[in-house]
C-alpha cells in the first residue's frame, strides 16, 4: 500500500491522477528500458529479450519486451548498453536544449553512482569535452568507476569529493547536474521496499540536504552556465519547492524546455513531472537554469608534478593503442593516456579533488614489457591490430566468470577476447595454458540463470 500521507501530499499538484496513480502502482507492471553504447553498438545488439520501442525523448533508449538475465549477457558486460530507467533519460532534452553540445565543455555531475547518468552525458558530449564524475559516497565510487570504464569513455574524471570541495573551482564547469540524494518515492513500482523508508520527516531532511548540496556547488558553475536538478521524488517540497528556493536565493533564470506533447510529460511552474500513470517509466522531476552572474575562471598553475615516461615507456606502449594525440603519465605505477587537450584540465583538477580515475588506465611497463590493464579492452584508444579471440556464448560466459577456457590460438602472448566482435578481456596465451585476466571483482558469481 501507498503511504496516504503521500497520496494526500500530492493533491492539487499538476498532472496528479490519484486514481490511475493508486491503479499504475497496484498494478505489478514491470518497465525495464536500456541505453545503447553509440561508440560500441548498434540496434542489432540489443539483448535477445527484443525491442519493446524506442523511449521518445532520448535516442539511444529502448524499452525491452521483457527483462532477460543481464548478468548472463556479455554484450551487457562488454558495455554495449546500459540498464537505465527510462524517465531519467530525459537529461538528454535538458543538455541538448540548453547547450551547444558540438564546443568543448567542461561537465560535472555531482552525485553519480552507479553511472548511468554519466555514461549518458558521455555519449551526448564532444570528444574535446571533460565530464567530472562525481561520487559523495566512498562505498559507491567503485560501481561508478567500473561503469565509467565499461563504458569505454576517454574523456572522464571519477572523484571522490563533497559537494562543498567544488568551491574551490569557482565559475570552473560550463553544465553541473545534480540529481539529489531525495526520498525516493518515484521509485515505489521498482522498488516497492522503499515504500516501509518514507515518510514525512525524511523528505524535509532530503529537501534540506538537497538545499544544501545546490549551494555548496553553486560556486563552481561559470556565468551562464547551467545546472540541471533533478530527483526520483514526487514531493513538491524536493522539486519545485527546491526550485522556487533557488529562484529566490540564486541568481539563476528558470529555462524552459520544449517537449512533445505525445510524451505526456507534464510541465508544472519551474519543471517537468513523470508520472507513472501517464509516460512508460518511473517517477522523475528535473528542471534547468541558467546562471546570471558570475566571472570567467582564470587558469591557476598546478602544483602536482606529473610523472611522464621516457622514450622507451612510451616506444613501448605506442604499439597498443591508437595513434591519436595523447599524453601518458604513471600513476601508482599505472600507465594513465589523457587525451592532450585535457591533460592540463585534469592535472589542474588533481590538485583540488580526490580523483579515483582519469583518462584511460592502460597498463603496466615492467621491465620494457607491457601488461594490459581490463580498462584498455573496454576502452576506444585500443589499437585495432591486437590480435582477438572469438568466443562462443558459452565459453563467453565462462570467461566473464573468470574460469579456465578453452580455444584456439595461433600465437602466445595477450590477446583479446571478445563476443560479436566486442570486447570482453583479456587472456594470456602461454605455450601449454590460457591465462584467464578477466578482473576477479568484476565476474559473474552465479554459476547459470
Amino acid at each position: 500500500m501507498l503511504p496516504e500521507k503521500l497520496v494526500s501530499s500530492l493533491e492539487g499538484i499538476e498532472g496528479f491522477d490519484k486514481e490511475a496513480f493508486e491503479k499504475v502502482h497496484a498494478s505489478g507492471e514491470q518497465i525495464t528500458s536500456i541505453r545503447i553504447n553509440p561508440f560500441k553498438n548498434s540496434e542489432a545488439q540489443i539483448p535477445p529479450s527484443g525491442v519493446g520501442g524506442a523511449v521518445p525523448w532520448t535516442e539511444y533508449g529502448y524499452y525491452l519486451a521483457e527483462r532477460p538475465s543481464f548478468t548472463f549477457d556479455p554484450l551487457f558486460h562488454a558495455g554495449c548498453y546500459y540498464v537505465q530507467e527510462a524517465s531519467s533519460m530525459f537529461i538528454e532534452q535538458a543538455l541538448k536544449q540548453t547547450v551547444d553540445l558540438s564546443k568543448p565543455l567542461k561537465v560535472l555531475d555531482l552525485c553519480a553512482a552507479p553511472g548511468g547518468k554519466s555514461a549518458h552525458i558521455q555519449s551526448l558530449i564532444s570528444e574535446d569535452s571533460l565530464l567530472v564524475s562525481n561520487e559523495v559516497i566512498r562505498s559507491r565510487v567503485n560501481i561508478l568507476k567500473d561503469n565509467i570504464i565499461k563504458w569505454g569513455a576517454g574523456n572522464v574524471v571519477v572523484s571522490n569529493n563533497d559537494p562543498k570541495d567544488f568551491t574551490k573551482l569557482e565559475n570552473y564547469f560550463d553544465v553541473i547536474v545534480v540529481d539529489a540524494p531525495c526520498s525516493g518515492s518515484g521509485l515505489f513500482r521498482r522498488d516497492p521496499e522503499a515504500i516501509n523508508e518514507w515518510s514525512e520527516n525524511n523528505v524535509q531532511l532530503c529537501s534540506q540536504r538537497q538545499q544544501r548540496i545546490i549551494a555548496d556547488v553553486f560556486p563552481a558553475l561559470k556565468k551562464n552556465g547551467i545546472l540541471i536538478y533533478c530527483t526520483c521524488s514526487y514531493s513538491k517540497e524536493e522539486d519545485e519547492d527546491i526550485c522556487k528556493w533557488m529562484m529566490e536565493e540564486l541568481p539563476v533564470d528558470n529555462c524552459r524546455l520544449a517537449i512533445d506533447k505525445i510524451w505526456n510529460i507534464i510541465e508544472s511552474s519551474t519543471g517537468y513531472r513523470f508520472w507513472p500513470d501517464k509516460v512508460k517509466g518511473e517517477g522523475f522531476f528535473l528542471a534547468c537554469f541558467k546562471k546570471t552572474e558570475g566571472d570567467d575562471r582564470i587558469m591557476k598553475k598546478t602544483k602536482q608534478k606529473v610523472d611522464s615516461l621516457n622514450k622507451n615507456e612510451i616506444a613501448v606502449i605506442k604499439n597498443w593503442v591508437k595513434k591519436k594525440s595523447a599524453r601518458f603519465i604513471r600513476y601508482h605505477d599505472t600507465v594513465y593516456a589523457i587525451a592532450e587537450k585535457l591533460s592540463d584540465e585534469i592535472t589542474f583538477l588533481s590538485d583540488h579533488l580526490q580523483i579515483v580515475y582519469k583518462g584511460v588506465a592502460t597498463g603496466l611497463i615492467i621491465r620494457d614489457k607491457f601488461i594490459p590493464d581490463h580498462a584498455l579492452a573496454m576502452s576506444h584508444l585500443l589499437a585495432e591490430t591486437i590480435p582477438a579471440i572469438q568466443l562462443d556464448y558459452n565459453m563467453s560466459i565462462k570467461y566473464l566468470q573468470k574460469k579456465e577456457i578453452q580455444t584456439k590460438a595461433d600465437r602466445t602472448g595477450w590477446q583479446l577476447v571478445q563476443f560479436n566482435g566486442h570486447n570482453l578481456g583479456w587472456i594470456n596465451v602461454l605455450p601449454n595454458r590460457i591465462n584467464n585476466y578477466y578482473p576477479k571483482e568484476l565476474r559473474i558469481l552465479k554459476e547459470s540463470e
